[in-house]
C-alpha cells in the first residue's frame, strides 16, 4: 500500500512543544463531584458483585462526569490530541478496586482493545526486569511479543511511538523515584517541520514501510505489514510508527531492504521528534490521554524507590472511542476496519481470530 504525498493540517493538534510547556489548558481537574460519582459507581458495583471486565457503561453511571468525559473525546479527535485529567483518588483504593473504577471511566470513553496476544485489557505499566527477573521475562513466549514487551515494561527509556488503537490512557498509580517523564509531540507539527526542511524525505515517509508484527497478532513473528508513517483521509492526519517493529522487519527474509533515502528519513524524523516534544510529569493520580493518530509519545529512563508497593506503576486501556476518524484504505490490514467510530485495533487474539477488542 502507498500513499500521496500527505498535505499536513495546520489546525490545533499542530502545536509545539514550547507553547505547551507554558501553558496549563491541557490539564483538566477532576471535581469533587465526579470523585463522589465514581465512589457511588464503586458501590453500585459492590452490591451487585460486579467486576472488571464483566461490566459496561450502564452498570457505572456517571450523571455529570460522563458530560466532562465527552468534552475530553472532543478535544482529543478534533483539538490538540490529548487531554490530562488530574486528580483521580488513587490512594484511596486497593489496587483491583481501582482497576474497576478505570474500566468504569474507560467504558464511557469508549470500548477497550486487546494489548497484547495474552488477552491483557488492563495493562500493568511498572519494572518487570525488577519484580521478577531477567530470566522470567527471556523465558517467555515469542509468540507473545516478549520483545515488544520488554522495552515497554522496564525501567529504561522509549522512544517516540504510536500504540496499536485510536487513543491510549494511563492512569499514573505511582510516580518513579526520579525519572519516568512522559514524552510527547504532535506528529502533525513533525510532519509540518519535515516537509518544510526536506520535501524529498517528506514524501517518502508519505511512502510505505514495512513493519514487523513482533509476535503482537496471532500469526507470530513472521507477519510484515506495509504502511506509510502519514496518511490522511478526508481532511483528517494519521500516523502509526515503531522504529523498532520496522527494524525487526529489516531482519526478516523477503522484507524489501531500506534505501539509504529511507533510514535518512527515519533518522530526521527521530530528530524532530525529540526537538518539538514536550516533557510531562505525571504525578499520581493522573490520567493521560493520547490520541494515537497525531500524537508520538515516549518516556525518559526511570529509577524505582525500594520496598514493596513503591514502585513506579501506571495502568494503561487501549480505547476504541465512537467519534474515531476515518482511516486511509488499506490501513484495515493493521486495524481491522477503516471506518470511523467503530471497534478497531488492538491485538487479535489466537483463540479469537480476527478479534480485536472487547466490547465494554
Amino acid at each position: 500500500m502507498s500513499a500521496l504525498n500527505v498535505e499536513p493540517m495546520a489546525g490545533p493538534e499542530a502545536w509545539q512543544g514550547s507553547d505547551m510547556a507554558r501553558s496549563t489548558d491541557w490539564i483538566v481537574p477532576v471535581s469533587p463531584r465526579a470523585v463522589d460519582e465514581m465512589d457511588a459507581a464503586l458501590q453500585h458495583l459492590e452490591r451487585r458483585g460486579l467486576h472488571w471486565p464483566d461490566f459496561g457503561r450502564d452498570d457505572f453511571p456517571l450523571p455529570t462526569f460522563s458530560r466532562d468525559l465527552s468534552a475530553v473525546l472532543d478535544e482529543i479527535e478534533d483539538g490538540r490530541g490529548f487531554v490530562l485529567l488530574r486528580g483521580f483518588p488513587v490512594d484511596r483504593y486497593p489496587l483491583e478496586s481501582l482497576k474497576n473504577l478505570y474500566w468504569g471511566v474507560g467504558a464511557h470513553l469508549g470500548r477497550a482493545r486487546y494489548q497484547n496476544a495474552r488477552g491483557e485489557l488492563i495493562g500493568e505499566v511498572r519494572d518487570e526486569y525488577r519484580l521478577y527477573g531477567e530470566v522470567q521475562e527471556a523465558s517467555a513466549d515469542p509468540a507473545l511479543g516478549r520483545s515488544s514487551r520488554s522495552k515497554a515494561r522496564s525501567s529504561g527509556p522509549l522512544r517516540f511511538h504510536t500504540d496499536r488503537c485510536d487513543v491510549v490512557t494511563l492512569l499514573c498509580v505511582r510516580p518513579a523515584r526520579a525519572g519516568g517523564a512522559s514524552k510527547i509531540v504532535s506528529a502533525v507539527s513533525v510532519a509540518k517541520a519535515i516537509q518544510a526542511r526536506r520535501p524529498d524525505l517528506h514524501a517518502l515517509l508519505c511512502q510505505d514501510y514495512w513493519r514487523s508484527r513482533q509476535g503482537e497478532e496471532a500469526g507470530g513473528e513472521r507477519e510484515v505489514y506495509a504502511m506509510p508513517l502519514f496518511a490522511s483521509r478526508a481532511g483528517k492526519f494519521t500516523t502509526q510508527y515503531s522504529r523498532t517493529f520496522v527494524e525487526a522487519a529489516q531482519k526478516l527474509p523477503g522484507v524489501p531492504r531500506l534505501s539509504d533515502a529511507q533510514s535518512e528519513a527515519l533518522d530526521l524524523h527521530a530528530a524532530v521528534c525529540e526537538e518539538l516534544a514536550f516533557t510531562m510529569e505525571l504525578r499520581a493520580g493522573d490520567l493521560q490521554l493520547l490520541n494515537n493518530h497525531v500524537i508520538y509519545h515516549g518516556r525518559s529512563a526511570y529509577e524505582d524507590a525500594e520496598g514493596p508497593d513503591r514502585d513506579r506503576l501506571l495502568l494503561r486501556l487501549w480505547i476504541a472511542p465512537p467519534n474515531s476518524r476515518e482511516l486511509p484504505d488499506g490501513f484495515e490490514v493493521l486495524w481491522g476496519t477503516t471506518a470511523g467510530g467503530a471497534p478497531r485495533g488492538g491485538i487479535a487474539q489466537p483463540s479469537a481470530p480476527g478479534q480485536r477488542g472487547h466490547g465494554a
